[in-house]
């Protein structure tokens, strides 16, 4: 046999080797999946099988990708493959390669508690302008401890396994030729097949997207993909394809995101102070959830929970995205995120309008304020595009503020120190104004000022301390500016980016995840009630801003005005892991741009046990109604539409 070794020799190298490295992966999943155990409901033996084998589809495929050059090295029909330096420079490039994309996974393990999803490319993008990422990363090593003990088991595990072709003379050089060339033909092909997803003249490459069909709930995809898949599949490709649901006239009759004013309209030039509150979910509300503990839930955000009783606020009220990048366009633009975050796609170029951009041409003066660096998240492009003309993050807190401490020392200033900041930089802008502020101090590590440290209550999440400590640091904004004259004059604006942390059933739900207050508040105004018929969310609050004011011109927005939209015409919209999801009325219909793959009675089912698939009469009209958005999106996306001209 052992004569014949050159003709097998590295090709049972190579196949041993993949091995090796699918089973690190397997491994890797199986981490993933008791990491975050607690994101995941029902999970049955077979339903993991069903998702496991999946995965190995996925995980074929990456690892094919990822060993592209690996694979050449060893097929390509070369005698001297074989020798000591060749072997040591295929065994480093196989080992660094797969050792990263471990790593990847492993990564994704600790960040998909905060999006839900496994990481695409966007995330290149995303936090390219963040200079924190150093000591965020040093942090979840310290916290995640295990994690890392787990890379350096992986690393020496495809150090020490890896099987190197032992060197052989080649004394028959035509047979050795003849059977690696056709080695070579078969590993094309084989390699082909296995990046596609399948060998048929019939199979489309595979994509995120094609991850639901092995799970009966979209964020169980982050079970059946791996991240080095998900990046891959993503990089370089647009974003928005345009749909052919309906003709153009069918289409603006089920669905326009022009909003037209009418034409008794009166303007109001109240000013407009809009909080993005960064991860304050739902859950945190005692207000929101008065049935929960027999009536005695508390939450954690008193002081808004009191705004909420003496505002405008809604029961059923919703994100349009999962991160901050996605909170920031759907809240101030009505923009909602579709597939990847707007402003990390080439539709960021588009021309668009916003709160602050509207109400400017009615010569209001605008203003964003952020208290991270300049620069940080894209928010300052952002909002200058958008027509916030002024921007105020913690250069100019720093510039009027000169040798503080207030930095918390990883993303910005503390918020108590930037709300009062921003409470005094507003009393010295010309009116009307408007404004709008993003938070950040409840934002992982999750930490707050020493001096607030065991003030507010912990719950079993370390957010929850930072809810308390940012909504502290908005009581003591409003003590401030109430005291000003242009307070009674001013609409306030409440919401999240995005939820975090779930801890309670109903909140780990793809309902539950997108869960977030949106409140109005005008002192000494009518503006109050608590409405339980209508769906809010994110995207609604500019259209709802600009009709409340009485703003006179036509703009785009993908949301409802809620005060002059009738309940049962309301509606939320969003999209997780491949799937579009439509709120309306009583039910959740869930879309995966083709067909209707589940129907929920979300107001009830609250934990969305009961898939109502083809048993309810409105599952046509809300399907058709979705589709029309998704195809306005895409259309306006695509062809620079997002605002009237």
């Amino acid at each position: 046999m052992n004569k014949y070794r050159s003709l097998y020799n590295t090709t049972l190298s190579r196949i041993i080797n993949l091995l090796l490295v699918m089973g690190c992966f397997i491994l890797c999943r199986v981490i993933f999946l008791i990491e975050n155990l607690k994101a995941f409901s029902d999970l049955s033996a077979g339903r993991i099988w069903r998702m496991f084998e999946g995965g190995f589809l996925f995980d074929t495929s990456a690892i094919l990708y990822t060993n592209l050059l690996y694979i050449f090295l060893m097929l390509i029909p070369l005698h001297y493959k074989e020798n000591v330096i060749y072997q040591k420079i295929t065994k480093g490039i196989f080992v660094t390669t797969n050792l990263i994309v471990i790593i990847m996974n492993l990564m994704d393990t600790v960040y998909f508690q905060y999006t839900h999803r496994r990481t695409t490319a966007s995330v290149f993008s995303e936090f390219k302008n963040e200079g924190n990422l150093g000591g965020i990363i040093g942090t979840e090593l310290l916290n995640h401890w295990y994690l890392t003990l787990f890379a350096i088991a992986f690393g020496s595990a495809l150090f020490k396994l890896y099987r190197k072709p032992k060197p052989v003379k080649v004394e028959r050089m035509p047979v050795y030729y003849a059977v690696h060339l056709l080695t070579l033909g078969l590993g094309v092909y084989l390699c082909i097949g296995g990046m596609r997803g399948g060998f048929t003249g019939m199979v489309r490459p595979i994509t995120i997207s094609n991850a639901n069909k092995y799970v009966d709930r979209p964020m169980e995809t982050g079970i059946v993909l791996n991240t080095p898949f998900s990046v891959f599949r993503t990089f370089g490709k647009t974003s928005f394809a345009i749909p052919q649901y309906f003709d153009k006239e069918k289409m603006e009759a089920l669905y326009t995101p022009v909003h037209m004013p009418a034409d008794s309209v009166q303007f109001r030039p109240l000013n407009v102070v809009v909080f993005i509150l960064e991860s304050f979910s739902k859950e945190n509300s005692g207000f929101l959830n008065e049935e929960l503990d027999n009536g005695t839930y508390k939450g954690y955000m008193p002081f808004l929970d009191s705004l909420m009783a003496e505002g405008l606020t809604f029961k059923y009220s919703f994100s349009n995205g999962m991160k901050s990048i996605d909170g920031m366009p759907s809240v101030l633009s009505g923009i909602p995120m579709f597939i990847e975050p707007f402003f990390l796609t080439p539709s960021s170029l588009n021309t668009v309008s916003s709160i602050g951009g509207e109400l400017g041409k009615k010569v209001y003066y605008t203003a964003f304020f952020h208290g991270a660096d300049n620069g940080s998240m894209g928010f300052e492009a952002f909002a200058r595009t958008a027509g916030y003309t002024n921007y105020f993050g913690r250069t100019e807190y720093n510039e009027a503020n000169p040798g503080n401490k207030d930095f918390d020392g990883h993303w910005g200033i503390w918020d108590e120190k930037f709300f009062q900041f921003f409470g005094n930089t507003l009393s010295g802008f010309q009116q009307p104004f408007a404004a709008a502020l993003f938070s950040l101090s409840s934002h992982h590590p999750f930490a707050v000022p020493a001096e607030y440290e065991g003030v507010f209550p912990k719950g079993n999440k370390a957010i929850r301390q930072c809810i308390g400590y940012t909504d502290h640091a908005l009581k003591l904004f409003f003590e401030k500016v109430s005291k000003e004259p242009w307070y009674k004059n001013t609409l306030f604006v409440f919401t999240a980016d995005h939820t975090n942390s779930p801890e309670r059933p109903e909140y780990e739900t793809e309902s539950g995840l997108f869960s977030v207050p949106v409140v109005f508040y005008q002192p000494g105004s009518n503006l109050k009630g608590f409405r339980k018929d209508v769906i809010a969310q994110q995207i609604d609050i500019m259209p709802t801003v600009l009709g409340y004011l009485g703003y006179y011109k036509p703009f785009v927005s993908f949301g409802c005005d809620l005060l002059n939209t009738p309940a049962e015409d309301t509606y939320a919209v969003n999209y997780i892991n491949g799937i579009y999801q439509f709120f309306k009325g009583d039910y959740l219909l869930q879309f995966d741009g083709r067909n209707a793959v589940a129907v929920y009675a979300f107001k009830t089912d609250k934990l969305l046990e009961h898939n109502l698939l083809g048993q309810i009469d409105v599952q046509q009209s809300m399907e058709d109604e979705l589709k029309a958005i998704i195809q306005q999106y895409m259309i306006r996306m695509n062809n620079d539409e997002l605002v009237v001209k």
